[in-house]
C-alpha cells in the first residue's frame, strides 16, 4: 500500500477518533444537564405538592372554623335577642306602672332588669325623658347600653368572615400550586423524552424547552405565599 494512502487512512480515522470524542463529550454534558433538571423538577414538584396539601387541609380548618364561629354567633345573637326583649317588655311594663302610680311594682320590674339594661335605664332616667322630646325613646336606645351577647355575636360573625376569606385565599394559594405541579411535571417529561433523541439539534432544543419551563415553574413557586 502506498505510503500516501497509509497516511490518508491514518488522518481519517485520527479524525474519526477526535468526532467520536467531542460526540461522547456532548453526550455526557447533556446528559449531566438532564439529570440537573431532573432533580431540580422533581423536588420543586414535591415541594409543590406539599404546598398544595397543606393548603387544602388549612382551608378545611378554617372553614370547619369559620362554620363553628357563626354557630356560636348564632347561639349568641338569639340569646341577646331574648335578654333584650324580655328587658324591653319589663321597661313597657314599668312605664304602665309608673302611669298607674304603682311604686312597689316599678321597683320590682326595675330589679328584674339585666344589669346592663338597669344602668342603661338610670342614664335614661337622668335624660329627663318624661318632659325633654329629645331625649332617647328607652335605655335600649343609649349609646351606653351594652349587650354582652349581641356583641359577642358581632365579635364571632367578623371572625367567622375573617376565617373564611383566608381560607378562600389558601384555596386560591392550593390551586396555583397545583397548576405549577402540573408545569414541573411536563419539565421531566420532556427531559425524559429529550434523552431518546440521538440528534444532536432536536435534544438541545427539547431540553431547552424544559429548562426554560423549569425556571418560569421556579419563578411562580417564588412568588407564593408559604403554607
Amino acid at each position: 500500500m502506498p505510503e500516501g494512502m497509509n497516511v490518508e487512512v491514518a488522518h481519517k480515522l485520527s479524525d474519526q477518533e477526535r468526532a467520536a470524542r467531542v460526540r461522547h463529550r456532548w453526550e455526557e454534558l447533556a446528559e449531566i444537564l438532564e439529570v440537573l433538571v431532573l432533580a431540580i423538577a422533581a423536588i420543586a414538584t414535591a415541594w409543590s405538592g406539599y404546598q398544595a396539601a397543606r393548603g387544602d387541609g388549612h382551608q378545611s380548618v378554617l372553614y370547619a372554623e369559620s362554620s363553628r364561629d357563626r354557630f356560636q354567633a348564632d347561639a349568641a345573637s338569639t340569646l341577646g335577642g331574648q335578654r333584650l326583649a324580655a328587658d324591653a317588655s319589663m321597661f313597657t311594663a314599668w312605664l304602665q306602672a309608673r302611669a298607674d302610680n304603682n311604686p312597689q311594682l316599678q321597683a320590682a320590674l326595675v330589679r328584674r332588669f339585666t344589669p346592663e339594661y338597669r344602668g342603661a335605664f338610670e342614664a335614661w332616667l337622668k335624660t329627663d325623658p318624661f318632659t325633654d322630646p329629645a331625649a332617647p325613646p328607652g335605655p335600649g336606645y343609649l349609646p351606653s347600653y351594652r349587650n354582652p351577647q349581641l356583641e359577642e355575636a358581632e365579635r364571632l360573625n367578623a371572625h367567622a368572615a375573617e376565617a373564611f376569606a383566608e381560607g378562600t385565599a389558601d384555596r386560591e394559594t392550593a390551586d396555583r400550586y397545583v397548576r405549577v405541579t402540573v408545569l414541573f411535571a411536563l419539565v421531566l417529561f420532556l427531559v425524559a423524552v429529550g434523552q431518546r433523541f440521538r440528534v444532536g439539534g432536536v435534544r438541545v432544543g427539547v431540553n431547552a424547552l424544559a429548562v426554560g419551563l423549569l425556571v418560569y415553574g421556579l419563578v411562580i413557586v417564588s412568588t407564593l405565599p408559604r403554607l
